[in-house]
């Protein structure tokens, strides 16, 4: 929190030089370290601007210490591209996921944040690797996971999956396809080690694996998302009169918050599973209530948005669960107060 990038690399190094592996490092330290960043975030002990810079310091304490000359491995094994879906920021369990398996004698393409299914195949026709490993922290870019693992198997290389995107337990990464899944860096390269993944099977197709979106709900939704927002943020001030006196600034983060409701029940539309809507509203309202924000504030955004679909069976009754897990008191089928 003092932003003393020099101590933190120099605690980083002293410890490799002292025996410590550099695997521990990457893992029990420096991630755990980050984590740790992440729940502080969340409950408001610290700012954005902090939260941004204690990041940057833990990606070059992860460069000072993978290029250590202790820290060399020979490539010894296969070749894996490791990459973040696309729309994905979050870059820094990916790369500590290629710099152990690095450590493990692979031989890594590190492609980093956000990277499109597309510009993904174009990298494993150019060099051919043994198996992609796709890294997701957000599940609101699950579907463009899902295009990937199906891009990637399409031409013939497995693919592992990882991050809080494809959890709890490896549900989302089962359900969309994926050829393995892991919890962490860790346990991503005894994976591998123990064997390569299986091929993808022939014949697969995406659409087969979610017969659910041939409603089309979720194309629906996710296409008109800025309307959605609009409408509601147009009609907030009236359910909520405390907005009438809210700066530019909160009135910013209100619309922000609208996007990601919206962004979060099209992803539980895509997976068909409410509890990804809910637990996301579960998190909201700890961060909001965090920040001095009465979590009740969502409730009448869950209505107004239930109004807005109300000709769309499945995300009314996500609406519905939502607000319940926040309240205990359902909404009715059109998205109102029963």
């Amino acid at each position: 929190m003092a932003l003393d990038e020099s101590a933190a690399i120099g605690a980083v190094v002293r410890a490799l030089e002292e025996g410590m592996g550099a695997e521990d490092l990457l893992l029990d330290v420096i991630a755990s370290v980050q984590r740790r960043v992440g729940r502080e975030w969340a409950a408001d002990r610290i700012t954005v601007a902090q939260e941004h810079a204690a990041t940057a310091i833990n990606d070059r304490a992860v460069t000072a210490l993978t290029l250590h000359p202790s820290a060399q491995t020979a490539p010894t094994r296969g070749r894996v591209a490791v990459a973040c879906v696309e729309g994905e920021w979050h870059a820094l369990p990916a790369r500590l996921l290629a710099e152990v398996l690095r450590l493990r004698g692979w031989r890594v393409d590190y492609l980093g944040a956000q990277v499109s299914a597309p510009h993904l195949v174009a990298h494993l026709h150019r060099t051919g690797p043994d198996l992609v490993a796709l890294s997701g922290s957000l599940a609101t870019r699950l579907p463009a996971a899902h295009a990937a693992i199906t891009a990637c198997q399409a031409v013939g290389t497995p693919v592992l999956v990882g991050g809080a995107a494809f959890g709890p337990g490896s549900r989302y990464a089962r359900l969309l396809g994926a050829d393995g899944w892991a919890p962490d860096a860790r346990a991503a390269a005894d994976a591998l080690a123990r064997g390569p993944l299986p091929r993808v099977r022939p014949g697969h197709h995406a659409i087969d694996d979610l017969p659910h979106l041939r409603d089309q709900e979720y194309t629906l939704v996710a296409r008109s998302r800025p309307q959605l927002v609009g409408s509601v943020f147009g009609q907030l001030a009236d359910a909520c009169p405390a907005m009438r006196t809210y700066s530019e600034v909160q009135r910013e983060h209100t619309a922000e918050d609208l996007s990601h409701i919206v962004e979060f029940l099209a992803a539980a539309l895509y997976t068909g599973d409410e509890d990804l809507f809910c637990g996301f509203l579960e998190w909201t309202a700890g961060v909001l209530d965090a920040r001095g924000v009465p979590s009740a504030s969502l409730r009448p955004a869950l209505e107004l948005l239930g109004r807005e679909l109300q000709d769309f069976p499945r995300a009314t009754a996500i609406l519905r669960a939502g607000a319940a897990r926040l309240t205990r008191t359902p909404l009715s089928p059109a998205g109102t107060a029963e």
